[in-house]
């Protein structure tokens, strides 16, 4: 509805939009500020919006209000060190960023191979990451649009992911559990992988309970479909990645990579899925069948660890690569007073990388998420450029937005599915 002032009658009539149309009344355009204290704007997003009545004409968004340096605080620390500063990036999709942090630090020293049971590790920890994401991101899109049952379901879930963190790194969030190179691999046993694959059974249950609440929902579909389409074009023009490219049908996934697929996705059976509209329902749909083939490939990974690496209750990791790289001896370093002071050493003042510098990408809930690693022959990197997901994706926010009403807002910040620790890095 507009406002408007009739000057014979001297007081406000409310008219409809068609109304308008009809009688050729004249409406100003006015500036609106939403957030950042709106509870969708995430607490530090800033959106100033060109209204026509209730038809956004522009937008343009604010960022930068939690800006903390993150690039160039990793270049005063010590290469593994630095690798907590991944988790509070983007806090919902902790390990998968350690990942790629770690997956650079392997390129400069050129190690490349990394024993398989490191690489299964990886893979289950990232796709337990994926459904920690996407469950937040499903469920809290619903709550701003109306709905409360999903965020119940979904915080459940998100609880036992969070449990297994703390399970083998002692944090439910922050975890700093992906090391460079194939090391602590003895924190695993059968009752952790047993659990993991209980837990399977559960969140496959959650997850038909959030589809038969939204995915035919009359109310769910009016709000999303047709509601923020995207087009090839605008996908090459803003660098939109992952689910937000898939939903016009690119069908990229860097786990799918033929060649120089990281951590042996290309061994492990797996689907990627893309839509065909381009719009937020299409985004809503593949991230709810993405978490179904993560569990896929939990259940996968998880009978493989178990089958292969197990005598008895004991995990059978490999030799230490760690030792035969950087220290003397290859011995447990805890055994003796030497090796536990040569074992500190390491730690206290890191180990040296040679000059170069390498690009790693993964491929994180939210989009490809890569890190550019500069060494200068010390044991700090000179230079580290992260490429978030989320920061690119917000680009095409102004383009989503245009033409819809205020009220679809909320609906397309959620589909974006945008955590600010990246952003305002």
């Amino acid at each position: 509805m507009v406002v408007t002032r009739n000057k014979k009658l001297n007081r406000s009539l409310f008219y409809s939009w068609t109304q308008i149309k009809k009688k050729n009344i004249k409406s100003k355009s006015i500036i609106v500020n939403f957030g950042p204290q709106h509870p969708a704007a995430h607490g530090v997003l800033r959106l100033i919006l060109q209204l026509n009545s209730e038809v956004i004409q522009r937008l343009d968004t604010h960022i930068g209000l939690l800006h903390r340096g993150t690039e160039s605080l990793i270049t005063t620390k010590h290469y593994i060190k630095s690798i907590p500063y991944f988790d509070r990036l983007d806090y919902v999709s902790m390990m998968t960023q350690e990942h790629a942090y770690c997956i650079g630090i392997e390129n400069l020293l050129g190690v490349t191979d990394i024993p398989t049971p490191t690489k299964l590790i990886r893979v289950l920890f990232d796709e337990l990451t994926r459904i920690l994401n996407h469950m937040l991101a499903v469920a809290c899109h619903g709550l701003d649009i109306g709905n409360m049952s999903a965020i119940f379901w979904a915080f459940e879930e998100r609880e036992k992911v969070m449990e297994f963190y703390e399970r083998v790194s002692g944090a439910r969030m922050h975890a700093a559990f992906h090391k460079p190179l194939p090391y602590f691999n003895f924190f695993l046993d059968k009752q952790l992988l047993t659990d993991i694959l209980f837990f399977v059974k559960g969140c496959f249950i959650t997850l038909n309970e959030m589809h038969n609440v939204l995915t035919y929902n009359k109310v769910w579909k009016q709000r999303l479909v047709n509601i923020g389409v995207l087009s090839y074009e605008d996908c090459r023009n803003y660098s939109l990645t992952g689910v937000m490219s898939r939903s016009v049908g690119i069908k990229r996934d860097l786990r799918l990579a033929k060649e120089n697929a990281y951590s042996g996705y290309n061994k492990i059976a797996l689907k990627s899925f893309c839509g065909h509209n381009g719009d937020s329902y299409d985004r809503f749909l593949i991230r709810m069948l993405e978490m179904g083939e993560s569990l896929s490939i939990i259940t996968n990974v998880s009978t493989q660890l178990l089958n292969k690496y197990f005598l008895g209750n004991k995990f059978q990791y490999t030799p230490l690569i760690l030792n035969k790289m950087f220290y003397k001896t290859e011995k447990n370093p805890y055994t003796s007073m030497e090796d536990l002071i040569e074992h500190f050493i390491f730690w206290h003042t890191g180990f040296i990388v040679n000059k170069g510098t390498t690009v790693s990408y993964i491929e994180s809930p939210k989009g490809e998420f890569g890190v550019i690693l500069s060494a200068d022959s010390t044991a700090k990197p000179i230079r580290c450029k992260i490429r978030s997901p989320s920061y690119f994706n917000l680009q095409a926010l102004p383009k989503l937005a245009k033409g819809h009403y205020l009220g679809d807002l909320a609906a397309l910040i959620g589909t974006i599915d945008i955590v600010f620790g990246e952003v305002d890095r």
